[in-house]
């Protein structure tokens, strides 16, 4: 990535921002695999190990390979409890550093719109697990509006101002994923939609998450203040407090598994 994209490198910051959505969505991608114990899983773009540790905590696996391009969510997720178990490493998604037929499943989440060529990166997943094994994904669907910080990015388009996609944002779209899937030679392909919420003790803890989010700090940061205190309200009356001041917020995510043939 250059540095006008999207950048993940402070994992503790990602952790309170998008980690818990993650493991939101995650918790669901999981059930829908329904897959055994003992397996051994790379898990692809892992950030700073969200995903990998909930495939420690529920999955019984022999063995997680975790590998991401930033140094600081790998340098979090060594640190993590998965990390008695888990492996993590600095890899490229689009040549992963594995012999062919190395896993029993590969997963990728919230990363494949990230991936500058989603193809390959579909591709080199099928690579390394074996045949019969699962190759799956999840990832919000941003240009169909479902990506948690979604009312966000709608008060900054009024405002005339264009939020940053991810590069591969149109592989998140479901019909996308199928075809990606079904592109690598994967069988017994299968989507679905995956929608998740998120409650905030109230706007001001809503606010200050919102800001910790990477896809949209680069633009809050060329704001003026008082550009920012106009979206902040604008922002407030969009998502509008219970009647406990809280603050409840959904994101839709699309999923995409497979088998490797043989």
């Amino acid at each position: 990535m250059t540095e006008t994209q999207i950048r993940f490198d402070d994992g503790a910051a990602y952790e309170r921002m998008m980690g818990i959505w993650s493991g939101l969505a995650g918790a669901v991608f999981i059930d829908w695999l329904k897959p055994d114990k003992g397996l051994r899983w790379i898990d692809v773009g892992c950030g700073n190990g969200a995903f990998s540790e909930q495939l420690v905590d529920r999955c019984a696996p022999a063995e997680i390979q975790g590998i991401d391009p930033s140094q600081g969510q790998i340098d979090f997720a060594r640190k993590r409890p998965a990390a008695r178990l888990a492996k993590f490493g600095i890899g490229n998604a689009m040549a992963l550093p594995f012999a062919d037929n190395s896993f029993d499943a590969a997963t990728m989440a919230l990363v494949i719109f990230f991936v500058p060529e989603p193809k390959k990166g579909v591709a080199e997943m099928a690579r390394v697990v074996r045949p019969g094994g699962t190759v799956a994904a999840y990832a919000w669907d941003i240009l169909g509006g479902g990506f948690p910080q979604e009312p966000l990015r709608i008060e900054l388009r009024a405002m005339g101002i264009d939020p940053i996609n991810p590069p591969s944002a149109e592989a998140a779209r479901i019909d996308a994923m199928r075809d990606l899937w079904r592109g690598a030679g994967l069988e017994a392909v299968e989507t679905r939609e995956i929608t998740v919420q998120r409650t905030f003790a109230d706007f001001e803890d809503y606010w200050e998450v919102t800001l910790l989010a990477a896809s949209v700090a680069p633009t809050l940061g060329t704001m003026s203040p008082a550009d920012r205190d106009r979206l902040k309200e604008k922002l407030r009356a969009r998502v509008p407090a219970d009647a406990s001041g809280r603050i409840t917020c959904s994101g839709r995510a699309n999923a995409a598994k497979g088998r490797v043939p043989g």
